[in-house]
């Protein structure tokens, strides 16, 4: 899912607001995305920023099922896997799994914030 196709956001307000996140938290966006992106695909993707912050509104999205806030979809289970999947490749340790979990969580929260402060 591109969360940021949905009608709640201003293609405007979204290149601004991620300009502004990822001046403070760049190494992390660099992180995700050696995770997320082949060396290939991150050469050759100009939008590799939206990319990351997708996936991290994704993650966001998908931790309210988690917790019970939101209700199970149809497809929650596929989504949780895949996200899971993805980040989890090559890693080790649920220490790290959680780790870039929780990057992606920040990123998308504090997105959310900095995008709700430009209007």
């Amino acid at each position: 899912m591109y969360m940021l196709n949905s009608e709640e956001y201003d293609p405007e307000k979204i290149d601004q607001t991620l300009e502004m996140l990822y001046i403070d938290r760049k190494n992390e966006f660099r992180e995700l995305s050696v995770v997320l992106l082949s060396e290939k695909a991150l050469k050759s993707m100009p939008n590799w920023k939206e990319f990351v912050l997708n996936f991290s509104l994704d993650v966001e999205d998908a931790f309210k099922t988690w917790s019970g806030q939101s209700p199970l979809a149809i497809g929650s289970p596929q989504k949780a896997l895949t996200l899971l999947r993805q980040l989890g490749h090559d890693k080790t340790s649920m220490n790290q799994l959680a780790h870039l979990l929780n990057l992606s969580y920040n990123i998308s929260c504090e997105f959310k914030e900095i995008y709700r402060r430009l209007k």
